[in-house]
């Protein structure tokens, strides 16, 4: 049997990008000779094993037949006599169908060398027709390879759109979705996983609570970009340069403006009232794609309070103290840096402020922690408070302490707020 590195590690070893995990097909064995070997089988919808020593994956030289529609819908044949070249057909992009030897020499029958080097994404024959997945997974490879040149090649791109149009996403379970979402978000460019989708119309298939975004205004004084869509990549862009893979900023940010899209039209391009309305349509994208509850929760805070992030130093200090009972930020305190990140993207994502500063951010951090640093054992052992004193007793003292660490910051206290931040 003969054994053949595949796929991601060579394509990013191509591209001098950092080195994944490495993947490998062997040629000419069968299961029982694979376990003869020592592998260990972990395979469950065709033969995959872990090498003895290394606990890399190798998996069996096989050929895909469509039996019905999703991305399970196949037959899989991994027959001794699967060649190499036809297992590579049955990938989905040429970068990813290139496999190297054990001398080191690339085996390319599919133009994946040329197309890297033309910064190219490209499908690599009808079969990826067959795999609606391989839609969400050409936008996630965008999202990661848009900052290197790449583009989709125009028949790809077309193909996409055909399967769209047949109904092929519809498919698709929550939890795949959500894996390549969740991928895409912790990548270097989001903004080009929703334009690809949007490109070939499935951005409002699987997400169309942030594909109704496009096309909405917004005043040109606050958003000189004016279209809800266009701030939204611009904000998932931030987010993934102020919070480098945490696809939990990732995804409240992305989902933080949800409720311009429900704004009447004779209020336009005003959107009072957004944050609370976004809450009903993330509530209903979160059970929809089953995103876990810690990504939800955050989310929610995000949408609800980013507006009250903004105007911070407005805020009384009970009122802050109010806002951070409400972000959990006693029982979560890492929600609270990111949610500050979440509304720092939401004010640079916006056209010509990418280098703006934003203090709300770390004034929120800093406040929570002098609020934080409270204790109510300390307060109840101090002043023999029991029962609801201790709570009365505590909220003042953090009161107190979001004012003391204000006053510290500033040198002065802080004046009144204006009336319409009371």
């Amino acid at each position: 049997m003969d054994t053949y590195l595949v796929g991601g590690a060579i394509r990013d070893e191509l591209l001098g990008l950092p080195p994944g995990d490495r993947d490998w097909v062997v040629v000419g064995a069968t299961p029982q000779q694979m376990l003869d070997a020592g592998f260990r089988p972990v395979g469950r919808d065709f033969p995959v094993f872990l090498h003895p020593h290394t606990g890399e994956e190798h998996a069996l030289a096989r050929t895909e037949r469509k039996s019905g529609r999703g991305h399970r819908g196949f037959v899989v044949d991994a027959d001794p006599s699967v060649t190499l070249e036809q297992d590579l057909q049955r990938r989905d992009f040429t970068i990813n169908a290139i496999a190297r030897d054990g001398a080191g020499t690339l085996v390319d029958p599919y133009g994946g060398v040329a197309d890297i080097e033309r910064r190219v994404l490209r499908h690599v024959g009808p079969a990826f027709a067959e795999d609606p997945l391989r839609v969400l997974r050409a936008a996630r490879f965008m999202a990661r390879l848009a900052p290197l040149g790449f583009q989709v090649a125009p028949e790809t791109l077309a193909l996409m759109r055909q399967m769209v149009e047949a109904g092929e996403l519809d498919t698709l379970v929550a939890e795949r979705v959500w894996q390549e979402l969740r991928k895409a978000l912790a990548a270097a460019r989001p903004s080009a996983f929703l334009s690809t989708l949007r490109e070939c119309g499935a951005l409002a298939a699987v997400l169309p609570e942030v594909d109704a975004l496009y096309g909405v205004p917004q005043r040109a004084e606050f958003h000189p970009e004016v279209d809800t869509g266009v701030h939204q990549q611009l904000v998932s862009d931030m987010a993934a340069q102020l919070a480098p893979g945490d696809d939990l900023v990732g995804f409240a940010a992305l989902t933080h403006d949800l409720g311009k899209a429900l704004t009447p039209a004779h209020v336009l391009p005003r959107h009072i009232g957004h944050e609370a309305a976004g809450l009903k349509p993330l509530a209903t994208l979160c059970e929809r794609l089953r995103i876990p509850t810690t990504h939800h929760r955050l989310a929610q805070a995000v949408c609800r309070e980013h507006l009250n992030v903004h105007r911070l130093a407005e805020l009384r200090d009970a009122t802050v103290l109010e806002l951070l009972e409400r972000c959990d930020a006693f029982r979560q305190p890492a929600h609270v840096a990111r949610i500050a990140l979440c509304c720092e993207a939401d004010k640079r994502g916006r056209l010509g402020h990418a280098d703006a500063d934003y203090p709300q951010g770390p004034e929120l951090v800093r406040l929570h922690a002098a609020a934080a640093a409270v204790n109510a054992r300390d307060l109840d052992l101090a002043e023999g408070l029991d029962g609801p004193q201790v709570g009365r007793a505590l909220r003042q003292a953090r009161i107190d302490a979001i004012a003391a660490a204000r006053t510290l910051h500033n040198g002065t206290p802080q004046p009144p707020p204006p009336a319409s931040a009371r």
